[in-house]
């Protein structure tokens, strides 16, 4: 019998694995290998488990690792701080006999966060747990479009980064790792709640119809909260380079506030500013003929 927090445990467990080489951890290869990365044998004899016990983990059979146990899983696999939280997550989750309830409830965002964002001079956006767009501020729709004109369903960063219809934004050469950070959020959403029908829909559906999705999915990367710069290219103004950051909002796990900045004095700065003000002039025409 599996559970899918073991099975999800599991799958991580192979993946860490499989990224490292016998060189990696001070070990001889030794004559023809089928796998590139360490062999199971290899990460239980550094861990001092036992093969079959580590295979099980592995397998996602019913085995319920003490701490100790993940601390020298954790130590072998050289595993950063977030990625060892995560080991730790999943493994405390598969203990449990029966999942722990998880609030399941429509994700709101606070009147004081909307306020907030109203009143930011740079662009902002609320993200909920499994990235869908919550709220905008005008800022944002000049940078990035009008959300508004996307069904609620799909206003989700992972569905638009793998939309076909979008692809000049693949061009940009920081394409993969942005969408590799969507996605290790996405991975630390699912770690508390693997079956929440959001997540099951949008991970699902990425794995039908994008090969792209498919192979950074199986990576089993994971991120907390991210930080970053991304290049962001506008006909109208030029590409502007924007660092970006995440900021949780109240509740666990809960939305996240994703904040776009320029370098004050800057040249993306000088840019974003006038790309700012074509914006309003277009928002006041259009107002203008809507009355």
């Amino acid at each position: 019998m599996t559970n899918l927090y073991a099975r999800e445990l599991g799958d991580f467990l192979r993946a860490r694995r499989n990224r490292l080489s016998p060189y990696d951890v001070g070990l001889e290869p030794g004559g023809r290998r089928k796998v590139t990365g360490l062999r199971r044998e290899e990460l239980a004899l550094l861990a001092g488990l036992s093969t079959d016990y580590y295979q099980r983990m592995e397998q996602g059979r019913e085995v319920r690792p003490s701490d100790d146990v993940l601390d020298a899983l954790a130590g072998a696999l050289g595993l950063a701080d977030e990625e060892r939280r995560h080991l730790f997550t999943l493994a405390r989750a598969a203990r449990r006999p029966a999942p722990a309830r998880v609030d399941r409830g429509p994700e709101r965002v606070p009147d004081s966060t909307r306020r907030l964002l109203r009143v930011m001079d740079t662009p902002a956006v609320v993200l909920g747990r499994h990235l869908d767009l919550l709220d905008w501020n005008p800022m944002a729709e000049a940078l990035l479009g009008d959300p508004g004109d996307c069904p609620r369903d799909r206003l989700n960063m992972l569905l638009l980064m793998f939309d076909d219809t979008l692809t000049g934004e693949r061009s940009c050469p920081d394409w993969e790792r942005q969408a590799l950070d969507y996605i290790g959020m996405m991975r630390a959403a699912v770690a508390t709640d693997p079956t929440h029908p959001r997540a099951t829909a949008i991970v699902g559906e990425l794995s039908i119809r994008s090969a792209e999705f498919r192979r950074l999915w199986a990576r089993h990367d994971v991120r907390e909260s991210v930080s970053g710069a991304k290049t962001f290219r506008v006909p109208e103004v030029g590409d502007i380079v924007l660092d970006w950051d995440t900021y949780p909002l109240p509740g666990s796990p809960g939305p996240v506030m994703l904040v776009y900045t320029a370098e004050p004095g800057s040249a993306d700065a000088d840019r974003l500013r006038l790309l700012a003000s074509l914006h309003a002039t277009r928002s006041a025409r259009t107002g203008e003929r809507s009355a």
